[in-house]
């Protein structure tokens, strides 16, 4: 199928020599081209133009008239947990008269009430349920997506949310990639005896998973209250082994040691970042690794927001994900994340573009076919409605100004 959108007002994120991220001051670029046609053959962007140099004399497929309106990549959502089982909002209203995210967890909440109802759901159902999130997050503009495994804690309820991950990946016209999280957090019977759950993600998951080829990556809680560096380091270690890169959930509590780790290992990202200093930062730039940041956590939970200002400065190039989860971050909804970005991290309108499609593209490995306007990338694409700007895109913060999502190149 062949799709041509023409008159589009701008054509947002374009890009003409390939790159890997965008970093420092060169986030505040965001190339476009106004009066524009974009053509999309075989799912793959094959052409982009000023109107002026467009002949569609001989184009037989369908076309599309955007006239005043905006073509935008898909935004590239780096970091989710969005296969879950129920929700936690009675968590919420400990959240409203006072609790930290640590008492919480303490009390059997958090992490381990969302493993407790993974357990009991099977996995048609856990299936169903997070379908419907996949539907959600494409409409809102989403055209590939990391998803976690890490409320299972148990090789059989992990494995059973790696295979709903894979099944979606089969099932989806989104781009999936899969993560292994089997230390998300310790479960109540190792409570006192930390190591040896350790050594049950290293000895029994880390194989299982590799062998069923269920996780791109590999992940670590590496934070205050839940793994060290060096049992971070074990896991890292054994999942390299199998071909699983890093990615780390690093200093969302506390100064954690986890972004050093990170980059000791080579990880594709370290995500969340809310304590970040001089020497994080340094470490950050002698490395290939991604920071990531999860404004739609730190909104919802209360938390000190990171030093984005300080660590563009600096030259790093910066991510924004959405954390999409029952407990922290229950939404997938990537222009909301961008005006956080804005209004929260006072990062400007061009910084949160490039942060959600094309640093969030690299953050999965994706920024070769993914993340930006470009020839022989993949056609994930959506289509605004008439909107004055590209700056409107964060600036409208509830509104939805999507009307046209096309993956691989197909209308969705």
């Amino acid at each position: 199928m062949s799709i041509l959108i023409i008159n589009i007002k701008s054509l947002v994120n374009i890009e003409y020599e390939p790159k890997k991220w965008v970093a420092g001051k060169d986030m505040q670029k965001l190339d476009t081209l106004e009066n524009a046609f974009l053509l999309i053959e075989k799912g793959i962007i094959s052409d982009f133009g000023k109107m002026s140099e467009l002949n569609q004399e001989d184009f037989n497929g369908e076309i599309i008239d955007a006239a005043g309106k905006m073509v935008f990549p898909s935004f590239c959502d780096s970091h989710t947990h969005l296969v879950y089982a129920g929700s936690r909002e009675i968590e919420y209203g400990d959240k409203i008269r006072g609790l930290s995210y640590e008492e919480i967890a303490k009390r059997g909440g958090g992490i381990l009430n969302s493993a407790k109802l993974l357990h009991n759901t099977s996995e048609d159902s856990l299936y169903d349920q997070s379908l419907q999130r996949i539907k959600e997050i494409i409409g809102f503009g989403t055209g590939a997506v990391e998803i976690k495994s890490g409320y299972g804690l148990t090789v059989d309820d992990e494995l059973k949310m790696l295979r709903v991950i894979k099944r979606l990946n089969e099932t989806t016209p989104i781009t999936i990639v899969s993560t292994f999280l089997g230390a998300h957090a310790v479960p109540n019977e190792y409570k006192g005896k930390q190591d040896e759950y350790v050594d049950l993600v290293i000895n029994e998951m880390i194989p299982q998973v590799a062998m069923e080829d269920l996780a791109d990556f590999i992940d670590v809680f590496c934070d205050k209250g839940f793994f060290t560096t060096e049992q971070t380091d074990r896991i890292l270690m054994a999942g390299m082994k199998y071909g699983m890169r890093p990615k780390i959930h690093a200093n969302e509590l506390d100064y954690s040691g986890g972004i050093q780790v990170g980059v000791k290992y080579n990880a594709l990202s370290v995500d969340h970042l809310e304590f970040t200093g001089d020497n994080e930062i340094k470490s950050l730039l002698e490395s290939e690794t991604m920071p990531t940041l999860l404004p739609g956590a730190a909104f919802f939970l209360g938390m000190v927001d990171p030093p984005v200002r300080k660590m563009i400065d600096a030259g790093l190039p910066i991510a924004l994900a959405s954390d999409f989860n029952p407990g922290s971050s229950p939404s997938g909804n990537m222009k909301f994340i961008m005006s956080l970005g804005t209004i929260k991290l006072r990062m400007l309108p061009e910084e949160v573009i490039n942060a959600s499609t094309i640093n969030g593209a690299y953050a999965m490995g994706l920024s070769e076919t993914h993340g930006s306007i470009a020839k022989g990338k993949v056609a994930n694409v959506f289509i605004t409605i008439k909107i004055p700007s590209y700056e409107f895109m964060p600036y409208a913060y509830t509104s939805n100004l999507i009307d046209q999502v096309i993956l691989n190149g197909k209308i969705v």
